[in-house]
């Protein structure tokens, strides 16, 4: 017999010995879990479509997908994330273009290099820009708009969701178009551009067609041009910009994945591969339609090309335009 002591000693040993184990079942999952980072906050869009594609990632690879939101620094953090982790294929950068082909011209200084520090993976949607207006605009269409815009002695105020943004862009190529006065009004993101919008303290707004969508539905804002080469399948009754006479305005905002520098060729096929499938799922094609986004995947040297092409066709405009952050 052990001494009364003794056995309290043993039986709170292993009390502590299976509460160790079950905290640690889940931590040693998700040390074995895919992780998809995303630079932003929960609930925004890009968030939205690292859920929409994770679980079926997951099946596609036989391993858990857990997205991971690294917010802040205009995308530094989650791109800090992904280059300092392990080149074994678990961990994934979800960004849109903006962190990927715009800041390197924007900003004079970047913790991260696109080339030296990222394996392209795929790209996994497209977004559309589109142009709105308040509710009481008498303009149908962008046409009418930038004529009344012209016919004012002061410029019209413009919003975007921040200096060097998708939508800025998009303003800017909208301004050269129609060779209208705009005054850029930024702000720090789609909701309070929206709220403005609304309210009537700007005119007009670029936003992704997801983040717009149920606002025009609802009949809070006006959808008066698609700043692409085709409509909308959401919004077939709205004119693309060219059809009104405002060629040149394309500004779109893809989101891609990619990986740590040094993960092996074949492993970037593989997971390529996998995320190929995933797009094309019907569930996951499905919801990232019916939420207005453009479901779009390719291969790694596709995604290679275009964030070349769109690197320097932003660094042309930002060095035109002379926009500093």
């Amino acid at each position: 017999m052990y001494p009364k002591g003794t056995r309290m000693i043993r039986k709170l040993a292993a009390l502590l010995g299976v509460a160790l184990s079950i905290t640690a079942a889940p931590v040693f999952a998700q040390q074995n879990a895919m992780r998809i980072i995303v630079a932003f906050p929960p609930g925004g869009p890009v968030d939205f479509v690292a859920r929409s594609i994770a679980e079926q990632l997951g099946k596609e690879l036989g391993q858990r997908v857990i997205v991971e939101n690294k917010a802040g620094a205009n995308g530094a953090i989650a791109a800090e994330t992904v280059m300092r982790a392990a080149p074994d294929g678990t961990t994934l950068w979800l960004t849109s273009v903006g962190a990927a082909a715009i800041n390197p011209s924007l900003y004079d200084k970047l913790p991260y290099d696109m080339k030296a520090d990222f394996a392209p993976v795929s790209q996994v949607v497209n977004n559309v820009e589109l142009m709105v207006v308040n509710i009481n605009d008498p303009a149908s269409d962008a046409a009418q708009f930038v004529a009344a815009a012209k016919r004012r002695s002061d410029p019209t105020p413009f919003a975007s969701t921040g200096i060097g943004s998708i939508p800025h862009f998009a303003m800017e190529q909208l301004k050269d178009s129609g060779k209208v006065n705009l005054l850029h009004v930024p702000y720090k993101g789609a909701a309070p551009a929206i709220t403005d919008l609304i309210g009537g303290q700007v005119a007009g707004f670029f936003g992704d067609v997801p983040g717009l969508i149920n606002h025009v539905r609802s009949g809070r804002l006006k959808a008066v041009g698609i700043a692409d080469s085709k409509r909308h399948p959401l919004l077939p009754d709205v004119k693309t910009l060219a059809e009104q006479g405002l060629p040149g305005v394309d500004s779109s905002n893809w989101y891609a994945l990619f990986a740590p520098a040094k993960t092996p060729a074949a492993t970037i096929d593989r997971l390529s591969a996998a995320v190929r499938r995933v797009v094309a799922d019907p569930k996951v094609n499905e919801r990232l339609a019916s939420n207005g986004a453009q479901p779009k995947s390719s291969s790694p040297q596709e995604l290679a090309e275009l964030l070349d092409s769109d690197t320097t066709k932003w660094a042309n405009m930002i060095k035109a335009k002379g926009i500093k952050r």
